[in-house]
């Protein structure tokens, strides 16, 4: 009888371990080699054999959003471009898994730009024996919270108006709906307007409420958690941050939206900040050339705002931004309004405008009947999107124009 309870333990010690050493695990193949041999190494060491699917973005969008998924690795083997290739489909990847690619690109500099993203590089052709060891130190780094996996946090874009009136919470709002709706990214739109504002009109939400904060809310056991609870859903993939407080002043309120946002980024794609405001300072220029990816600088064709631009743009080259400056032209009214040309405001700021957006009368009667521009059949809609996608680093396909006369030219 003794022998059979040892034995009994002995059998529930090992599944415990076996238990302890399984985890859930997703394989995106370009190669069958690739399949086959990543199969047969997992059935050979015992642990469960991940699931393949097919390398491409809509395969990677539909299925690596599981909460459950610990480890994702990615088949590059015919990749021309390993790091580009990463880089253009990280914001379909969650933060919260380990991602491991697998590529026949011999560089140092794959390695060094995969490892500032936060991902593995793991050199083809490998043995079942190399897999399983490198999979294995992958594991044991995501049990101790250590390794590359806690660089990959998120893409912060900072969406800064010239002036108040621009526009910059509708475009803010609008990306983070792509974003989050289209291109299955995790996002988290930050609102910089403490006192009022129309976020909650433009996003849809119904009986909204900024979050109150007292003085001595911040804590040093502040952590994801507690600041997710401080943000609203919008849908499964966005969120917003928007906080209030009768007794911390705007100084102090700036200072508790930036720890949060800095907590919320270890786990979304996408920090999205809404600077509408007239009254952004030299100090929130500052922060967001040290913790922004991406500066969103939104103008209109008047002098008053192609001047702030000027002031905004030599600000930063001051301060030498690595900061990647998409400029856009929002026409809040008709263009027979504009006191300057684009061609003058592009002479005025020494560059071009990346997206010009056409004045939409009927865009204001839309978002009152809780319409979002971006599913509308509109020009408007369709130069979100081409914001959005600049955003992605997409390359934007020139249109091809043509003219009058080498049309009737053609039918004669």
């Amino acid at each position: 009888m003794m022998l059979d309870i040892v034995d009994l333990l002995k059998s529930k010690n090992a599944e415990t371990v076996r238990r302890e050493d399984t985890f859930s695990a997703v394989l995106f193949n370009q190669t069958l080699e690739c399949k086959e041999l990543v199969e047969e190494a997992f059935r050979f060491e015992g642990i469960t054999t991940p699931a393949s699917i097919e390398n491409t973005d809509e395969n990677i969008r539909r299925h690596v959003r599981e909460s459950s998924i610990e480890v994702v690795l990615v088949d590059l083997n015919r990749s021309q471009n390993v790091a580009k290739d990463m880089e253009r489909i990280s914001h379909l990847l969650p933060n919260h898994a380990s991602v491991i690619v697998i590529g026949s690109e011999d560089a140092i500099s794959t390695i060094r730009n995969l490892k500032q993203m936060g991902f593995y590089y793991l050199f083809w052709p490998i043995t079942k024996e190399e897999l399983v060891d490198f999979v294995k130190h992958v594991y044991e780094n995501r049990k101790k919270q250590a390794g590359l996996g806690k660089n990959r946090i998120a893409k912060k874009v900072a969406f800064w108006g010239s002036k108040g009136g621009l526009g910059t919470t509708l475009l803010t709002s609008e990306v983070g709906l792509i974003l989050s709706d289209l291109k299955n990214s995790s996002c988290v739109i930050v609102d910089h307007n403490f006192t009022g504002g129309d976020i909650d009109i433009f996003l849809g939400i119904p009986d909204f409420e900024k979050r109150s904060v007292q003085k001595g809310g911040l804590t040093t056991s502040m952590d994801f958690s507690y600041a997710t609870s401080m943000t609203k859903k919008v849908n499964d993939m966005l969120s917003v941050l928007s906080i209030k407080s009768s007794e911390l002043n705007e100084l102090e309120l700036k200072e508790y939206v930036r720890i949060f946002a800095t907590e919320l980024a270890r786990q979304n794609n996408f920090i999205l900040e809404d600077l509408s405001r007239s009254v952004n300072s030299k100090q929130d220029l500052l922060y967001v050339s040290q913790e922004c990816d991406i500066f969103v600088l939104i103008i209109e064709p008047s002098v008053s705002s192609v001047r702030e631009a000027c002031r905004l743009i030599a600000e930063l080259d001051k301060i030498g931004s690595p900061l990647r400056c998409i400029l856009v032209m929002n026409y809040t009214r008709p263009e027979m309004s504009a006191t300057i040309t684009r061609s003058e405001v592009e002479k005025c700021l020494g560059q071009k405008i990346d997206i010009v957006c056409d004045f939409d009368k009927s865009a204001g009667k839309d978002i009152i009947e809780g319409k979002h521009i971006y599913q509308l059949k509109t020009a408007l809609s369709s130069n979100l999107h081409k914001l959005t996608g600049l955003i992605l680093g997409q390359q934007m396909i020139p249109t091809k124009r043509f003219s009058i006369k080498r049309l009737l030219k053609g039918r004669a």
